[in-house]
């Protein structure tokens, strides 16, 4: 069985940006759970679904046909529908705004639940999202839960040209009451904003290694 490493944490906590370089430092697969639902929210929103509209929303769900995969590179993982892989698609104002809403629908979850974790049928992986460590993989001893301020996290939306609010986001997918957002109670906080980027992959690292994790 192949193992999983995740790593949770709110909005801009850097979750995305240290999967990518843990991934490459020990050569696992990153999962980024947040772009499935990215994905689901373009797609809602491509066909016209008002994302605020829940029948609409949960009568569409059963259609929505999401191809999750990897990269050339095969370390990165993909999202798309029909043979078209979504990338900046995923970023615009208007999926930001309905990533929550889509996110919420325990019937949505359930279904890339499936997709999630049938990532570790093949590979040892970094996936990094919102309820990796309570929900997708609970009994993995890798679990890590980033944290940093709401003002250091909103000025790297901003940096990224990203206009939400981390705040909305934070209540968001705190209140929801499926698969909430909050650190599994085994899992290792660290504050990202006290480390810079490479930092903050030691430190993961240093505490793998503590965990017994072997490449």
């Amino acid at each position: 069985m192949s193992r999983a490493i995740a790593i949770d944490g709110p909005a801009a906590s850097g979750k995305s940006s240290a999967a990518k370089v843990l991934s490459k430092r020990l050569n696992l697969v990153m999962v980024n759970s947040g772009a499935m639902y990215r994905a689901v929210a373009w797609k809602m929103l491509q066909l016209g679904v008002d994302p605020s509209d829940e029948q609409a929303i949960l009568s569409t769900i059963p259609s929505i046909d999401l191809e999750c995969g990897v990269d050339d590179s095969g370390l990165l993982s993909t999202v798309g529908f029909g043979g078209q892989i979504l990338g900046d698609e995923l970023r615009t104002e208007a999926v930001n705004n309905a990533v929550s809403l889509v996110a919420k629908h325990p019937e949505l979850r359930q279904v890339l639940l499936a997709k999630q974790r049938n990532y570790v049928a093949s590979s040892d992986v970094v996936m990094e999202g919102r309820d990796i460590g309570t929900v997708v993989f609970p009994d993995t001893p890798y679990k890590f839960f980033f944290m940093a301020s709401e003002r250091i996290r909103q000025a790297r939306r901003e940096a990224e040209g990203v206009t939400d609010s981390v705040a909305e986001r934070d209540k968001q997918d705190s209140n929801r009451k499926t698969a909430p957002l909050k650190a599994a109670d085994d899992a290792i906080v660290i504050n990202t904003g006290d480390y810079d980027l490479d930092g903050v992959v030691d430190c993961v690292i240093e505490h793998l290694n503590k965990l017994g994790w072997s490449s």
